[in-house]
C-alpha cells in the first residue's frame, strides 16, 4: 500500500511519465492520492471577485484564513476542478479511480480551531476567530478500503467533516499522514516541486524519525509542514516517507528507488 500526496503546486507541473508510474504500480500495488491546490482556490476566487485573506503565526508561517464563504470555494475547486483532473488524467491510461473528500463516507474527521494567534501589521500578537479550518482528529478507512477492494484508485481532497459537520480546510499534508496511517501503509510519499530537504544548500537524502523530529525547528516554512507530516505518518506506523520532486521523469519511481530525494525512516 502506497500513499502519494500531490502538492497543490505541482499538480499541473507533474512531468507527464508520472502516469506512467501509477500505470506500472497499479499493477503490483494498491494505491491512494491525496491532493493539494492552494493556488488554484486562490485563483478561482480572485475570478469570482472574493479576496483572499492570508495571515501570519507567531513563527512566521502564512496561511490562508477560510471563512465561510472560502470554505465552500476551497470544496468546489478542490474536490470538483482538481479531483477531476486528476481522475481524468489517470482514466487516460486506463486507470479506474474515484475522486471523494473526507466528507464522504465521514472518512476525515477533525476538531475546528476556535482561536488563531496571529501577528498584525505592526507585527504584534493578536487572536482572532478560527474561521474554517481544522486538525485532522480521525480518519475512518472503510470507504477508501470499499474503493480498494473494489479495484479503484481513491483521489482524495483535504477536506473534513468538523464537529459541527462543517466543512474544514485541512492541511493536504497531514492529511495524507492520518491516511496513509489509518491504513497502515507501507510508504507515503509527498512529491513536491523541489527534491526534497534542503540544509545549507544541500539535499538531506536520509533521516530517522529521531533526526527530522529534532531538524523540524531549523526547517523553513513549506517543507516544514512536509517533514511534520512525514514524521506524524512514521508515528502512525508507516514505514517509510519519501519526500521528492514531482518535475523530474518518473517522479514516484525515482522517489521508490530513493533517486535525489529525501527518506525517512523510522
Amino acid at each position: 500500500m502506497i500513499v502519494i500526496k500531490l502538492g497543490g503546486s505541482v499538480v499541473e507541473g507533474l512531468h507527464s511519465s508520472i502516469l506512467d508510474d501509477f500505470a506500472e504500480l497499479c499493477k503490483t500495488e494498491k494505491i491512494v492520492v491525496v491532493h493539494g491546490g492552494g493556488k488554484d482556490v486562490t485563483n478561482v476566487a480572485n475570478q469570482m471577485g472574493i479576496e483572499q485573506k492570508f495571515i501570519v503565526s507567531p513563527e512566521g508561517k502564512q496561511s490562508r484564513y477560510t471563512d465561510k464563504e472560502t470554505s465552500m470555494i476551497y470544496t468546489m475547486v478542490m474536490s470538483g476542478k482538481i479531483g477531476k483532473n486528476i481522475t481524468a488524467m489517470l482514466s487516460s491510461k486506463g486507470i479506474l479511480s474515484a475522486g471523494i473528500t473526507g466528507i464522504d463516507g465521514e472518512t476525515i474527521r477533525a476538531i475546528r480551531k476556535k482561536k488563531l494567534v496571529i501577528l498584525n501589521e505592526k507585527g504584534r500578537k493578536m487572536i482572532i476567530d478560527g474561521g474554517y479550518t481544522g486538525k485532522v482528529s480521525y480518519v475512518n478507512s472503510k470507504l477508501i478500503n470499499v474503493l480498494l477492494d473494489s479495484g479503484y484508485l481513491p483521489v482524495i481532497s483535504p477536506i473534513a467533516l468538523g464537529e459541527g459537520y462543517e466543512f474544514l480546510n485541512i492541511d493536504g499534508d497531514r492529511a495524507a499522514a492520518n491516511i496513509a496511517g489509518a491504513l497502515k501503509s507501507d510508504i507515503v510519499i509527498f512529491i513536491t516541486n523541489v527534491s526534497g530537504l534542503m540544509m545549507e544548500e544541500r539535499l538531506i537524502s536520509n533521516l530517522t524519525l529521531d533526526e527530522a523530529t529534532k531538524l523540524l525547528p531549523k526547517i523553513g516554512p513549506g517543507m516544514e509542514k512536509k517533514v511534520l507530516a512525514s514524521t506524524e505518518a512514521l508515528n502512525l506506523g508507516v514505514k517509510k516517507a519519501i519526500i521528492a520532486s514531482g518535475s523530474v521523469k518518473n517522479p514516484i519511481l525515482s522517489a521508490l528507488a530513493h533517486d535525489n530525494c529525501t527518506v525517512i525512516l523510522k
